[in-house]
């Protein structure tokens, strides 16, 4: 559990550290399409990482269903968030990578499915 939390706090550091270099650093640089693409790589990126926290800190789940959620968004946002950053600093080409957002996409739409099933499950949520 420690390390749900852990991760998620220099994901929550690295979101604000993006979204800062985008709107300062790359303002300049980027298209604004690509900034626009960026910042939803942040938005996505913060936003899940919010959610790890509050689930790692909900009482009525197992260890096993925070693991396992928490490990959905993790690769999510590492697949859909990084993707999107270094196809909008040119980094890559969409073309190349073209699979990796999607599919970090994928991730983290089953880790809601899961959190909803879960929820589901719970008998004394509160």
């Amino acid at each position: 559990m420690k390390i749900n939390f852990t991760l998620a706090s220099i994901l929550g550091f690295l979101a604000v550290v993006l979204g800062a270099f985008g709107a300062h650093a790359l303002k300049e640089k980027l298209s604004p399409e690509a900034l626009n693409s960026f910042e939803t790589g942040v938005r996505y990126m913060m936003y899940h990482t919010i959610v790890i926290l509050f689930i790692n800190s909900y009482s009525g789940f197992t260890d096993k269903i925070k693991n396992t959620i928490s490990s959905l968004f993790f690769i999510g946002i590492l697949f859909f968030s990084g993707s999107i950053f270094v196809i909008s600093l040119g980094v890559v080409t969409a073309k190349s990578i073209w699979f990796i957002t999607p599919l970090g996409g994928i991730l983290l739409i089953f880790g809601w499915l899961i959190m909803i099933f879960s929820f589901m499950r719970t008998k004394n949520v509160k």
